[in-house]
């Protein structure tokens, strides 16, 4: 639904922008209306005039490294979940979210908001599909059952039992009488939506990843496995030979289907087998395809985290819109109407998307240009006294961020290859960085390019959750499952070590000076002072608990600082900046890093908590 005020022959600012600013911080505004301008004004784009009528209020305030567009996105609004949402279906303005925990949520798909939930399943939902007239739901999940809901009531209707594995995908035949679940234990069952137990077994050679139902033909079904798609009539009898692709989805006339095949999306006549379409995503893997209601778009997940689109119709084979920015891995896919696109991702969030039609994408035309997207941030390091956070990444890329102006100073690309934790910092005017392959510890010099030491760390332990380096740059510190190690930087020998019962979370240390401190999202402060090396490391009792100048915020699923005397939520980031894997608080600025590769600073010079 889009509002729009016509003033003098043209569209009013204000009122478009107002529009943009309400359905992407709706969240925030019905549930925090303090934080509107503290962490929803503040992320309005550059170019916006909402931006430009704050700016005086605001340009202290705020900075922005990555992931700002100057413009308003075609994100158009973002729900909040505490379960990782697992699937999405769509029926008109009608929108069904299966979670992690179980749950259904009913979302009105005009204003995004919940509706009903439906509570039945006891594990994840994995699959969604609504009955051609709307009224009736079906759902499969992790418990192994078939769910079929009542959508005005919200009461179950029939449970259908009979995999023995967990269910992945679920459909309904056009004529309402079929249900087709397919499982991870190779077989696809059909169901009469009137009776009880199951009719028809159908033996795949492999799991059975996706099962649909032909839109127009009540008769006809393809299922999809890693890497094959099966053509079935409703008996159970194969009726064309398996094809070597995957990904399958059906057009709404049913005369198109949309396959996946070693990185290319392939659109096929569901009669002729014919291919009218190709589309090509270079070193992606394509997950999660879609056709737009009229069959005019075709919306697909690339390398887990990107959305293309294309026109089925053009000649040109670069998309026509990519979307970018996600935290974590696209879960689902669907669109709600021919130019809306609603997205589900492990970060918790599902994203409504306007997509109107644009010239191709130029990153994906121009093979010379950089990419949208960038790497994980693994690490973010707040260094206020001079002025720059340094943030590295799974690319092994170092960058410096002046803290005033949100402007990177450099960028390094280092020896590191796909390290699995990093640190950096500045000492004594050296960037010095360290990171974690294999059991291997590498220590080098940033701008020289020099790599200072590789210690193998071998039986130590049983893989390296986080590490640091201290404040004087002798000593690195590694987190274990159990146990946390000074290594001499020189010499590679441990000059101290603290067993600990267990440590699931990586990611989870500071380090200050010769203190090293250990954050949980579920267990309270832990701190120990290393002292000199070679030295017993005292743990810090109770009273000298002061979480360090450069703490980590650690908070499950949010981005929040809290009052730490009476534990009351002070400020909190909503949208698609809430969920960082990366950040730091020292009380004035605060930093976080993104799975998406965006930097965020932000400066509380002016605000009063």
């Amino acid at each position: 639904m889009v509002f729009t005020f016509i003033q003098a022959g043209s569209s009013c600012k204000w009122v478009d922008d107002s529009q943009h600013f309400v359905l992407e911080h709706f969240d925030t505004i019905c549930n925090s209306p303090f934080q509107i301008y503290h962490s929803a004004l503040p992320l309005c784009p550059p170019l916006s005039w909402l931006h430009k009528h704050y700016t005086t209020e605001l340009s202290q305030e705020v900075k922005v490294v990555r992931g700002l567009p100057a413009e308003w996105e075609t994100c158009s609004r973002t729900v909040a979940f505490g379960y990782r949402p697992q699937t999405l279906a769509c029926w008109k303005d009608i929108i069904a979210v299966g979670l992690a925990g179980g749950e259904i949520i009913i979302l009105d798909g005009i204003a995004g908001i919940q509706t009903a939930i439906l509570v039945g399943h006891t594990d994840y939902v994995n699959s969604l599909a609504f009955f051609p007239d709307g009224t009736s739901l079906v759902s499969g999940g992790f418990d192994e059952s078939i769910r079929l809901w009542d959508v005005q009531t919200g009461g179950v209707v029939k449970t259908f039992h009979g995999h023995t594995s967990f269910i992945c995908s679920v459909s309904i035949s056009s004529d309402c009488t079929t249900i087709a679940s397919g499982s991870y234990d190779n077989t696809i069952h059909l169901w009469y939506t009137q009776e009880e137990g199951c009719y028809c077994v159908i033996e795949q050679q492999d799991c059975v990843w996706s099962v649909m139902f032909s839109p127009t033909d009540p008769q006809y079904l393809i299922s999809g496995s890693g890497d094959k798609v099966w053509h079935w009539n409703i008996n159970g009898h194969q009726t064309k030979p398996a094809q070597k692709s995957s990904c399958i989805a059906f057009s709404l006339d049913g005369a198109q289907i949309v396959l996946r095949h070693e990185g290319e999306i392939l659109v096929q006549n569901s009669n002729s087998g014919e291919i009218t379409a190709n589309f090509h995503v270079a070193d992606s893997e394509i997950s999660y395809c879609c056709f737009s209601p009229d069959g005019r778009l075709i919306a697909a997940v690339a390398a887990s985290k990107t959305v293309h689109v294309w026109e089925t119709t053009s000649l040109h084979p670069h998309p026509i819109k990519t979307l970018v920015g996600y935290s974590d891995h696209i879960t689902s896919l669907v669109f709600s109407s021919p130019s809306s696109l609603i997205s589900s991702s492990s970060d918790h969030s599902v994203r409504f998307w306007d997509i109107g039609t644009q010239q191709a994408d130029p990153v994906m035309a121009d093979p010379k240009s950089t990419s949208l997207t960038s790497a994980e941030i693994l690490s973010i390091v707040l260094q206020a006294e001079d002025g720059i956070t340094i943030s590295s990444d799974s690319d092994g890329v170092v960058r410096t961020w002046d803290i005033s102006t949100g402007a990177c100073k450099a960028s390094f690309q280092t020896l590191a290859k796909h390290p699995e934790c990093s640190d950096v910092q500045l000492i004594n005017s050296r960037l010095i960085y360290v990171w974690c392959v294999d059991a291997e510890v590498h220590i080098s010099d940033v701008e020289e390019g020099e790599l200072l030491q590789t210690i193998d760390v071998g039986l130590r332990g049983d893989g390296i959750n986080d590490v640091g380096i201290s404040g004087d740059g002798s000593i690195v510190f590694c987190l274990y499952w159990q146990a946390i190690q000074a290594l001499s930087i020189q010499t590679g020998e441990v000059v101290g070590e603290v067993r600990l019962e267990y440590c699931q979370y990586k990611r989870s240390l500071t380090v200050e000076g010769s203190q090293v401190w250990l954050h949980s999202p579920v267990s309270k402060l832990m701190g120990w002072d290393f002292g000199t090396p070679g030295s017993t490391p005292v743990r810090l009792s109770n009273s000298h608990l002061h979480p360090p100048k450069n703490a980590k915020v650690w908070d499950v699923g949010q981005l929040r600082i809290k009052d730490a005397v009476s534990g009351k939520t002070v400020f909190e980031l909503s949208g698609r900046f809430t969920r960082a894997v990366w950040s730091q608080w020292d009380g004035h600025f605060l930093v976080a890093g993104y799975k998406s590769g965006e930097v965020l600073i932000l400066d509380f010079d002016r605000v009063h908590f």
